[in-house]
Formats: C-alpha cells, structure tokens, sequence
C-alpha cells in the first residue's frame, strides 16, 4: 500500500505497448494512412504514452472538447482544463471514418509514435478555444497563436504509443515516468511531496520557495519541464547543468529529486497551472508551487491568476493542493530572502527577481548580483551566452 496521493481519476494509465505487442504494432503502422503531428501534439502523445495525463486514454472528443473548453472538466465530471487534441486538414480527414486506424507521425523526427483508433473527426471554433483557455484571443500569445496555426479539423480516438521520443536517450536517470517517481517516492517514505514547476534556472526566488515548501513537506521534486520553449529561452542542457549544480551545493541530498518530463510549454497561465497540477499527482506529488505568474507570459495575466484558480476549483475534484507563495525578494535591511507577508520594508530596499529579468541582465551583458542567482549558477549562464556571440 502506497501513502501517496492517488493519481488523478484514480488509476495511471499508461498507453506505451511493449514487447511483442509493440513489434507487431509497429508493423502494422508501416502498412496505416500517416497523420504528421506538430511538436506540440507529439509532447502530448508521449505525455499520454507514460500516463502523465490519466485518466485521458487518447485524443479528446468533442462532447469533451466541448466541456473542457467552456467548463475546465470533462463529460463524466473529472477536472480538466485544456483540450488535448489533434489536429487535421479537410485533405487529411478525407475518406476517413470511425474505427479506421492512423500511424501517428512526429514532423521533425519522421518517427512512428503511435497508432490513432478515430473515435470522431469535427470542427472547431479556434477564437473561442483561444478565449476560454488562454483569455485573449491576441496572437502574440505563443499559445494562442499555435491554436491558430492549426489546421481545420480535430481527430479523437483511443491511442496506443510506440515511442517517447529521444528522451529517455538523452536525460537519462533524469527522465522518468510517474509510476517511476511514485516508486522512488515510496523508497523514501515519503507521504507528501512537493512539485515544483520550472521552464527557467533557479534563481533565488526559486529557491527560497522550494526552501519553503521543504520546511512543510517531506520531500521536494524539482521537475523542470525539457519539451519545446519559445524562442529567447534557455535551452534544457544549459538548465540542467544550472540545477545539478545547485542540488550538489545548497540542498539537502535526501530530500529532493530532480526529475524532468517531456511537455511542450503552452504559456497558458491559470488554466496551464491547473494542468500542472493535475499530472504532478499523477507522478506522486501532494502539492504544487504556485508563485508569482505560474505558467505566464507577458501581460496577459495577473501576478496570482494561477493561484486564485484554484480556489475556483471544488475541494473533491482535485486531490493535489497549491502551496500558494507570494511575491519573493531580496530584502536588504531583512539582509536575506522574503516575501510581502513577511518584510515590513519599502520597495527601495527590495531587488525583485525574475527568469524574464535575469534573461535579460545575461544577453546585456549585466553583471548578475550575489542576491540574484547563486554564482555558481550565473557562471554557467555567463558562459552560455558568451557562447552564442
């Protein structure tokens, strides 16, 4: 018996076929009509594949695209708040019905992912989709302008995956699957774990959250997300070697783990917040981090959209809680990290932190301060963008 929470809908579900069954599917799909998925589509597969998104087995359909969209839930009433969809051309979805069966293929890899079982194919409103799910419709918006760039129709059905693409290859130990994480959890005795959501280095703000959550749960798990970015972000290799060695220097070794997993990034703020936390207990974790502009980009959202969405949320719908934090800083006269419901002092004395500031001092060329970002973490960010030149 496990102390963990228990995942979302109530049982992982994986969708990766394996052995026999796996070479004889891999056949078959060589002999399938193909559907070329975006980046995108082929981070949600994989993330289908291990069960990150459980209880989901496939593709939505649209009496479920339909719910999510407008009511953050699926049709028998569990959580969900962003479509997982596919998208189609008229061309594709020619002569295609029910039943019929397609070899999932990745764009950029040429890789066979998986196999689709259409359940439906229908059409979509990408404005009110782009609304609901994201709250502007402008296409400045990475997230909204993807939903855009897709083509005309959506494709649902049952899937069963053949690949996780090069992450296993290339991560290593550092990749895992949540019955994985789950496992590893229960080695430590661990009950309840925090996660904490990163697309950026660890700064100090970062680190005094985590630090936070530390002082309150058994164990952390630092789960930086490696699928795709939009363009100006730091890329996976260079945060990996920022964590690592943060984790060696100014954490305890038998209370963190550092895990990555193979999302594409939506920038969806709330509603992205809430997707966070739902695969987060899949993986195993009790809590989730929420911060100052969890999942934003931009303008488009307040500073603790992301957290307030929860409070939305019915308390039996959601098993995994936020651990809501507010605005960090360093405090001069505190001489040390805080936050506003703990510095008495005025904005003077404060340097507020941010991955959007600290981008910005390394590509001017800024010298980065102590109460920034630990040195040892600048140096390798330092090193990176003399690189680019």
């Amino acid at each position: 018996m496990s102390d963990l929470v228990a995942p979302h809908g109530g049982k992982l579900k994986p969708l990766l076929v394996e052995g026999e069954e796996k070479k004889s599917l891999a056949n078959k799909a060589k002999t399938l009509k193909s559907l070329r998925l975006t980046s995108r589509e082929t981070s949600d597969l994989i993330m289908l594949a291990i069960g990150a998104f459980s209880p989901l087995e496939g593709f939505m359909g649209p009496e479920d695209y339909k719910t999510v969209v407008e009511h953050m839930h699926l049709q028998d009433g569990t959580l969900w708040p962003i479509p997982i969809t596919l998208s189609a051309s008229k061309n594709e979805t020619s002569g295609l019905k029910k039943g019929n069966q397609l070899a999932l293929i990745d764009d950029e890899t040429d890789e066979i992912m998986g196999v689709l079982t259409i359940h439906d194919i229908y059409a979509y409103d990408k404005e009110k989709e782009a609304r609901y799910v994201f709250r502007t419709t402008d296409q400045d918006h990475p997230g909204v302008a993807k939903i855009y760039a897709q083509k005309e129709y959506y494709i649902s059905g049952s899937v069963q995956c053949l690949s996780e693409g090069p992450y296993p290859e290339i991560y290593g130990n550092y990749y895992a699957r949540p019955q994985e994480t789950r496992r590893l959890f229960n080695e430590h005795n661990w009950k309840t774990v925090a996660g904490f959501q990163t697309r950026n280095p660890i700064h100090r703000s970062h680190e005094y959250c985590t630090k936070i959550a530390l002082e309150v749960s058994d164990g952390l798990l630092i789960h930086p997300l490696v699928g795709k970015l939009k363009p100006g972000d730091i890329p996976a290799d260079v945060r990996m070697k920022c964590y690592e060695t943060l984790l060696e220097k100014y954490y305890p070794k038998d209370r963190v783990v550092l895990k990555v997993y193979p999302m594409e990034m939506r920038y969806g703020g709330p509603r992205e917040a809430v997707l966070h936390a739902i695969f987060r207990q899949n993986y195993g974790c009790s809590h989730l981090i929420i911060g100052r502009d969890h999942a934003g980009v931009g303008k488009y959202y307040g500073p603790f959209d992301a957290q307030t969405i929860f409070d939305e949320i019915p308390s039996d719908k959601l098993a995994i809680k936020p651990l809501k934090i507010d605005w960090t800083f360093w405090c001069y006269k505190c001489d040390g990290m805080a936050s506003m419901k703990s510095c008495p002092h005025d904005k003077e004395d404060r340097v507020l932190i941010s991955g959007t500031k600290l981008r910005e001092m390394l590509a001017n060329e800024e010298s980065v301060p102590k109460e920034f970002s630990r040195p040892e973490v600048v140096k390798i960010l330092v090193d990176y963008y003399q690189s680019k030149k």
